[in-house]
């Protein structure tokens, strides 16, 4: 059944109600026809049996000559004593009574209306009632022809089993029909639906405004047609991205050891040189680690490893990281902790500040602040600059992957620092929130008491953290340095 056409399925499900309908419709009318028939039988019996009793209870010249119950063909009389025997009747009934001697008992105590009887090859209705008249206990027999009300049923019943499946008929086509042009608008949706490919996604499904649900159901699809289009772009986009933001550090790299290679050097540019290697590979390395954090998103929840930290030491440890770069560009991190302690996972969390430090140092103006408060069981970390901030059209999609409010490639990067920092928010409960503010970011995350283990999906108990590894010299303050690319 499931691979009959739609449109069929609805035309039978539509027979069959019209099937339904026709004959319970049917029913009703023969069944109010034959009432309606009957009723009349027997308030003309009951008019006659009237009369014929006057008629007898007068000792009139009687049924034979009177012509009171023979006015129609199909009408007769008859007047039987208490025995049974035939006292007067109308001409051509022969001298066998109407009456059975259980129907006569019956009649002679009260009215009996005998609904078919057959006589001379017919079928009658009679009537029975009693009456005494000349001295007698007799018993008037009135009755009529039922060929007239069998004639006008069985008219009846021919024409509803000859007109009601031709109206079936024609009332199923007619749905068939209707079917068809109500579901003509989603074949031609499907037929362009299956023409669309990866490389034309800028097409749309037609709508017509003649049928609201239909035309809903296209304008859903388009809208999701949309935002496939908008995600595949961006796909696009990053690996465009990506795939520059490798190559330049791979020609770089490459570009280093082949000058390194190419003639005797002093040890101090040697060093210089095998720097620049390591920073290349900083770069490659953390564009990898972002990558394959939003892999593991994806598949299911960032693992968290809560500890308690004092917030002093989170926000000023990750200043100091930052604080080579920030004199280079002359500008300064300024750190307000308020005391206290907070547990979270504390690499997740100097990873998100990391993207929104490096971020405020892209693209930010003037003194970076880092600052921290609680309140009610909740810590909310801010990094904020003298900068304009995130523009008005970007800010509601700034946490997006691959989103960048310079999407040329000169402002670098793939998109994805800030998507980080709002999984790294997340991660830590699911009530969590990451947003703009007129000059920075605000983290804002639970705090549960120490050793509680019910912040977040991806909350595990604290661990002992492994020893971070001894930097190369001259890299010790800015380990951080190189999630340049997951702030973007």
């Amino acid at each position: 059944m499931s691979r009959v056409p739609i449109r069929l399925r609805l035309t039978a499900t539509f027979a069959l109600a019209m099937v339904i309908v026709l004959a319970a419709a049917g029913f009703l009318l023969y069944h109010h026809l034959a009432t309606s028939l009957d009723r009349t039988l027997a308030q003309g019996l009951a008019g006659r049996a009237a009369d014929v009793s006057a008629l007898v209870t007068q000792a009139d010249t009687g049924l034979r000559e009177s012509q009171l119950a023979a006015r129609n063909a199909n009408d007769f009389a008859q007047v039987l004593d208490a025995r049974g025997r035939v006292f007067d009747q109308t001409p051509g009934l022969g001298r066998k009574p109407l009456l059975t001697p259980e129907q006569l008992a019956r009649a002679r105590v009260a009215p009996l209306l005998v609904g078919r009887v057959r006589r001379v090859g017919e079928s009658v209705r009679v009537l029975a009632a009693p009456v005494n008249a000349q001295g007698q206990h007799l018993v008037v027999v009135v009755g009529t022809s039922l060929e007239t009300r069998d004639g006008a049923l069985a008219t009846l019943r021919t024409e509803l089993l000859v007109g009601g499946p031709v109206g079936l008929l024609l009332a199923s086509l007619i749905g068939y029909l209707i079917a068809a042009a109500a579901l003509r608008p989603v074949e031609r949706m499907r037929t362009r639906a299956a023409a669309i490919s990866a490389s034309r996604l800028s097409e749309r499904l037609p709508v017509t405004q003649s049928h609201v649900e239909i035309s809903r159901l296209g304008g859903t699809l388009n809208e999701m047609l949309g935002r496939l289009e908008q995600a595949i772009e961006r796909e696009r986009s990053f690996v465009a991205d990506a795939s520059h933001e490798l190559r330049t550090p791979l020609s770089h790299l490459k570009a280093e050891v082949e000058l390194a290679l190419e003639s005797p050097r002093e040890r101090g540019e040697l060093e210089a040189a095998l720097r620049s290697v390591g920073g290349e590979a900083d770069r490659l390395s953390q564009l990898a680690e972002d990558l394959l954090l939003l892999a593991r998103l994806d598949e299911g929840t960032l693992p968290i490893r809560r500890d308690s930290v004092a917030l002093q030491d989170l926000l000023g440890g990750v200043a100091v990281r930052f604080g080579r770069r920030a004199k280079e560009a002359g500008r300064t991190i300024e750190v307000e902790a308020g005391g206290g302690r907070a547990c979270v996972d504390r690499l997740r969390i100097e990873q998100a500040l990391g993207n929104l430090i490096d971020n405020a140092l892209r693209h930010g103006e003037g003194e970076i602040r880092l600052s921290a408060s609680q309140e009610g069981g909740w810590l909310e970390l801010r990094v904020t600059d003298e900068g304009p901030g995130f523009p008005a059209d970007f800010a509601p999609h700034a946490f997006e992957r691959f989103s960048r409010a310079d999407q040329s490639r000169s402002g670098g990067g793939a998109g994805l620092g800030l998507a980080i920092v709002a999984a790294v928010a997340v991660a830590h409960g699911r009530s969590a929130v990451a947003k703009t503010l007129g000059g920075g970011v605000s983290i804002r995350v639970p705090n549960p008491a120490e050793g509680r283990d019910d912040a977040g999906p991806g909350t595990t108990r604290p661990e002992p953290r492994r020893s971070r590894a001894p930097r190369a010299p001259g890299r010790a303050d800015d380990p951080s340095e190189h999630l340049q690319e997951a702030r973007r």
